[in-house]
C-alpha cells in the first residue's frame, strides 16, 4: 500500500503541488511585473474535459513557455479572465498537466531536474544530441509515456522541437494525435525569446510585452486526415506555416521589431 498519491510516473502529488506552489511564486513577476503577459482565449480552458487533452504550441525558449502556460491554465481554472493577477491560484494547482521536453534538457542542471519533476515526459529526440544531428529511432517507451500522460490528464507539446522560428513540424506529434484522438488545442506564443535567454532562465530584457493566444479545438478528422494532413493543419494553427513569412528590407525589419515591444493594437481592439 502507497503512502502517498502519486501520478502514473511515481511522482509523489504532495511533492509536486509544492514545487508548483514554489516555482510559480518564484516566476510570477516575469509576467506580471518585469514584462506584461497578454493573454487571449483563457475561457476555452474552463470548458474543456480533465484528460486527453493535448496543447501544440510554437516554441521560444525551453522554460518560460512552459512555466507561463502552467501560470494561465491555472489562473484560468480558478476563474480568471486573460488574467494572471493574484498569485493565490497556485495554490491549489492542477497536477494532472504535464509537458514533453527533451532528456538531455531536463537532465542539464539542478534547477530543470526540479522542473522536471512538476510534470515532464522527457524524451529522447531522434533528430539532434548534444548540439549535433543525428537519426535515431523513436522509441516507443516515449510514445508510450505521452499516451499514458494524456490518458490521466492534459499535455502540453511543442511540435517543432525547437525554439528555432518556422522548422518543420515533427510527425511524431501528428502520430499521437491519430493514436490518442485528444482534443487538440492550439497556442500561439510570442514575445518571450526578447524577454529571456534560450534557456527562458534568465531574463534578458524588461518591458517586453509578451503574448499567449489560445484558440479553440481544432477540427481533426482521426480516422481519414492522413499524418500529412495533421501536419499541415498543425503548422496553420501555431502560425508557422510558410505562408506564413514575409521577406522583409532591413528597415521593415528594424521597425517591425521596435512595434513588437509595444502594446499591439490587437489588444486594445
Amino acid at each position: 500500500m502507497k503512502l502517498y498519491k502519486q501520478d502514473p510516473f511515481g511522482n509523489a502529488l504532495f511533492l509536486k503541488k509544492f514545487l508548483i506552489r514554489v516555482l510559480g511564486l518564484i516566476s510570477h513577476g516575469r509576467y506580471q511585473g518585469f514584462n506584461k503577459l497578454e493573454i487571449e482565449g483563457s475561457e476555452i480552458l474552463r470548458n474543456l474535459p480533465d484528460r486527453n487533452v493535448l496543447f501544440v504550441s510554437n516554441h521560444q525558449t525551453y522554460f518560460a513557455d512552459v512555466a507561463a502556460m502552467l501560470h494561465v491554465f491555472n489562473a484560468s481554472l480558478s476563474g480568471r479572465d486573460d488574467s494572471i493577477k493574484n498569485v493565490g491560484y497556485i495554490w491549489q494547482p492542477k497536477l494532472n498537466i504535464y509537458y514533453v521536453a527533451a532528456l538531455e534538457t531536463m537532465k542539464s542542471g539542478i534547477l530543470p531536474k526540479i522542473f522536471a519533476y512538476t510534470g515532464s515526459i522527457s524524451i529522447e529526440r531522434t533528430w539532434r544530441s548534444k548540439g549535433k544531428n543525428v537519426n535515431r529511432q523513436v522509441k516507443m517507451s516515449d510514445i508510450s509515456n505521452i499516451e499514458k500522460a494524456l490518458n490521466d490528464g492534459w499535455v502540453i507539446t511543442f511540435p517543432q522541437g525547437t525554439t528555432t522560428p518556422f522548422k518543420p513540424i515533427r510527425r511524431g506529434t501528428a502520430f499521437i494525435i491519430k493514436e490518442a484522438k485528444p482534443i487538440v488545442i492550439p497556442i500561439v506564443i510570442d514575445g518571450f525569446r526578447r524577454a529571456y535567454d534560450k534557456t527562458g532562465l534568465q531574463l534578458k530584457k524588461r518591458n517586453i510585452l509578451q503574448s499567449m493566444v489560445i484558440k479553440p479545438p481544432m477540427d481533426i478528422d482521426y480516422e481519414n486526415d492522413s499524418i500529412a494532413d495533421i501536419v499541415e493543419k498543425l503548422e496553420y494553427a501555431i502560425e508557422q506555416h510558410p505562408s506564413f513569412l514575409k521577406v522583409l528590407s532591413p528597415e521593415e525589419y528594424a521597425e517591425q521589431e521596435a512595434l513588437l515591444d509595444k502594446k499591439r493594437k490587437f489588444w486594445n481592439s
